[in-house]
């Protein structure tokens, strides 16, 4: 497959065959050779092969494998031009997303209390494949029903948060287009004794603080200055949202021959835009989304009040308050201007963020200025990073960025790496207490499963999709 290098941070895959547009990658010289070899450059061009597939079929830096669509892979189909959707698109933990909250403390304050802490949190907050407790309690029916149409506003309303928690989530907290009914009684099930909790895998809640700061006038819009302590929460739908993906998978697989179209690998299965199938699966994937939103929502509550229980302070004194929520597995229908014109897509952005521009209005008021804030949590052992969107007028992902370092070894590569070590004791070597349910997660997201995250971010800067802010260096990690 030809390759053309564009600039130093982006490279191209011309057309051919089958494909509908070209496929463009974020990388340096070094990244695309470790993506070169892994058949998530295959996926790029698989993906190219959508119908009514806009511009160029994208890959962030961080891109690795996945489910159809590689992990870090944006596409958009447009309506008028009998554009598609795919469950692939998204992913199967709809909705995953990351939560950075700031506070009063510094790094002085929690220094020498952080072992204490960590554990007092992982006694708190729910996690692992099936946890112990969840944080909000289970679900009535009627109950469900309000998450997954009102997403994080629902739980404010219960007492947990408040209105500016919502003001500081992407989307408000809540799709529009969300059909509760479109979500299977299973999944439904599976969601009703879940939420406020935080799973497992590449999940976790992070102790921090902020160690370097590239941008001082931006971070002083969002509020923060080197030594502030920080959390961070990823997570997502949990059962639900992998449920709801599973369901029309199934479903689109079914009727894929009623549709008049031929895709490459059948994980592509995807359906009309304006089908019944297709128009469900966007409610059923909005309300998932919903239910990940009032997930984080909980949890953050749940973490404010186990940290004001370990350091014995009050809320005031804490001052643990939201900078942001973003999502990282979504397919939302957006407006874009595309050689020329402006179209009505959908965008799908599987292990890609959101980065919008200074200015546009989907920016919380208070933020507009330097535009929207972009999380990129690293392995538990590196760093995480703020970054915005880039105000950057030239040819752009439909405004989308990396969502983290991304895989370099699968996790059962993973596992037989971190065989016989004590990843625990290494993480505490460097100053890093990391908790966990299961000693096979810790082996799976050991540092060296990821890229480099510094490398990921410097890509997309260099390239001007966005703007480093800050970065994030951890003390304290749980994970399920």
């Amino acid at each position: 497959m030809k390759l053309v290098k564009k600039n130093d941070n982006l490279w191209e895959i011309p057309r051919e065959g089958g494909m509908r547009v070209p496929g463009r990658i974020f990388a340096n010289d070094r990244l695309i050779e470790d993506i070169r070899r892994d058949k998530s450059f295959t996926q790029v061009v698989n993906v190219a092969h959508l119908p009514g597939i806009v511009g160029y079929s994208w890959a962030m830096p961080d891109i690795h494998v996945g489910y159809g669509f590689p992990i870090g892979g944006v596409a958009a189909t447009a309506f008028d031009d009998d554009g598609v959707i795919s469950p692939g698109g998204v992913g199967y933990d709809i909705n995953c997303g990351v939560r950075l909250m700031a506070s009063r403390l510094g790094l002085q304050d929690i220094r020498d209390r952080v072992d204490g802490v960590i554990r007092h949190l992982f006694q708190k907050i729910p996690c692992g494949p099936t946890p112990h407790g969840t944080g909000y309690g289970s679900l009535t029916r009627r109950e469900l029903s309000h998450v997954l149409a009102r997403g994080a506003a629902y739980v404010v309303e219960q007492g947990w948060g408040n209105e500016a928690d919502l003001e500081h989530c992407e989307e408000t907290g809540a799709m529009p287009g969300a059909v509760a009914d479109a979500v299977s009684d299973r999944a439904s099930q599976r969601g009703r004794h879940q939420l406020g909790s935080l799973g497992s895998g590449n999940h976790f809640l992070e102790l921090g603080y902020v160690d370097r700061v590239f941008e001082p006038e931006v971070a002083r819009v969002f509020g923060l200055e080197e030594g502030r302590v920080t959390m961070m929460i990823h997570c997502g739908s949990r059962g639900l949202g992998h449920q709801v993906c599973t369901d029309y998978l199934k479903m689109m697989s079914r009727e894929r021959h009623a549709f008049k179209f031929d895709l490459p690998d059948r994980q592509l299965a995807a359906a009309p835009l304006d089908s019944e199938v297709g128009r469900s699966y966007y409610g059923a994937m909005a309300a998932a989304a919903n239910y990940a939103w009032a997930n984080r929502q909980t949890l953050m509550v749940i973490a404010r009040r186990a940290l004001s229980e370990a350091l014995r302070m009050t809320d005031e004194d804490l001052g643990v308050r939201l900078v942001y929520d973003v999502c990282h597995n979504i397919a939302k229908y957006e407006t874009h201007t595309v050689e020329g014109r402006e179209r009505q897509l959908c965008v799908h952005r599987k292990g890609a963020t959101r980065a919008l521009p200074p200015g546009d209005k989907r920016v919380p008021r208070r933020y507009r200025s330097v535009g929207q804030p972009v999380l990129v949590p690293g392995d538990m052992g590196t760093s995480s990073y703020l970054l915005v969107g880039s105000a950057e007028e030239s040819e752009h992902p439909f405004h989308s960025s990396c969502h983290g370092a991304g895989r370099v070894l699968s996790r059962s590569a993973a596992l037989k790496r971190g065989r016989g070590r004590a990843l625990t004791q290494e993480l505490e070597a460097k100053g890093i207490t990391v908790v966990a349910r299961d000693r096979r997660t810790l082996a799976e997201e050991m540092p060296e499963a990821y890229k480099d995250v510094s490398e990921v971010v410097d890509v997309l800067h260099n390239a001007r999709i966005t703007t480093k802010v800050l970065r994030i260096k951890p003390v304290g990690v749980i994970k399920g």
